[in-house]
This record gives C-alpha cells, sequence and structure tokens, in this order.
C-alpha cells in the first residue's frame, strides 16, 4: 500500500521509503531508505515530509513503500 508523504502522520521511524533528495530536486530521480528521523514538524508539507534516513542522507518524502 502507498501511502501519501505529504501528511506527517503517514511517516514514522524503520519505515521503507522513497524520497528525492535536494540536489536531486531537478530530476526528481528517487532514493530509497529507512526513515531514522522525521525532520519537518508541521503535519502537512506539499512537497512531502523532510525525513533524515539511516544512512545520513536528509530528503523529502515522495512515498512510503512500506506494507500496511
Amino acid at each position: 500500500m502507498v501511502v501519501d508523504g505529504r501528511y506527517r502522520e503517514n511517516i514514522h521511524p524503520d519505515m521503507e521509503v522513497e524520497i528525492v533528495l535536494k540536489k536531486d530536486q531537478r530530476t526528481g530521480k528517487l532514493t530509497s531508505g529507512v526513515v531514522k528521523d522525521l525532520l519537518t514538524n508541521s503535519s502537512y508539507h506539499p512537497h512531502g515530509i523532510k525525513v533524515r534516513l539511516t544512512d545520513g542522507q536528509v530528503g523529502r518524502v515522495y512515498t512510503n513503500t512500506s506494507i500496511v
């Protein structure tokens, strides 16, 4: 099941997600990883909730690829 990455309530630590890194915003290239921290404080962001992955990369959630 794919969950909307624009809502903070849908994103949790240890979740597999696909993010768009700042350097890849023009191309839209996706990077897969596991959420370590949520960096966006608001409950909604139109471009996706900003997260830090377990490998240290930071970007906005495009999709949540976890099975719910």
